[in-house]
């Protein structure tokens, strides 16, 4: 496909994969889907991975986070939003080889999925996607989230509830400081490609600075 014709495409791919995310939480609006297309190209250029791939996948990839989480799961937001991805890019008829593989990029973003990324542009998606809950990025979505939730800034408690390793999300026990020491801080070993590595390591590093302030700040020490 030619440059033009591309541009088109994801132009075409952008404007349906909004339409997904108007009622989307403030965790997973159009904007995650901004900032990870921008991570992946990113990355992608570093890497040497199929710009047009990773653009369309990282449009895609959570077409259909916002009704899994209304739902309150129940379903696979990566498994079902690669079904979906495929009924969009049909309609422009696109390649089956670019339609399977930006479904494979769809399908294995997930942190917690049995699907495990196998091409450059799948395993770029997916250091895109938990890139984006590091950072200040990540600290702002963190907080944002007990917000939505109702659930604390912190307990106090959080040092054992890590070294008991017992997942509390969505629970009552759950705050933003153990959001971070369970499940963002380990995000950076989990990264598959050497940029995402790098820039992972950066962005911990920021909330590590970020967090041991803001412990003082609990204990008036700041």
């Amino acid at each position: 496909m030619e440059g033009n014709n591309r541009k088109q495409l994801l132009q075409s791919i952008e404007t349906e994969a909004k339409n997904y995310f108007e009622d989307a939480s403030g965790c997973h609006d159009w904007s995650h889907v901004e900032r990870v297309r921008a991570l992946a190209l990113r990355i992608g250029e570093a890497e040497g991975a199929d710009p047009f791939v990773l653009e369309a996948a990282a449009l895609l990839h959570d077409v259909s986070r916002p009704e899994e989480m209304k739902q309150g799961g129940g379903f696979c937001h990566a498994e079902h939003g690669a079904e979906e991805a495929g009924k969009i890019l049909s309609r422009y008829g696109c390649s089956e080889e670019f339609m399977t593989r930006v479904a494979h990029c769809i399908r294995t973003h997930r942190k917690r999925g049995k699907n495990i990324p196998k091409t450059i542009e799948a395993k770029i998606i997916f250091d895109a996607d938990k890139l984006d809950a590091l950072g200040a990025i990540g600290i702002g979505r963190a907080f944002l989230f007990a917000g939505m939730v109702s659930k604390k800034l912190y307990s106090g408690k959080e040092a054992e509830q890590v070294a008991a390793g017992k997942d509390l999300g969505y629970t009552d026990d759950d705050t933003a400081l153990l959001e971070y020491e369970m499940h963002l801080k380990p995000i950076k070993d989990k990264m598959l490609t050497d940029t995402g590595r790098q820039i992972a390591e950066e962005r911990v590093a920021f909330m590590e600075d970020f967090f041991d302030r803001f412990r003082k700040e609990i204990d008036g020490a700041m």
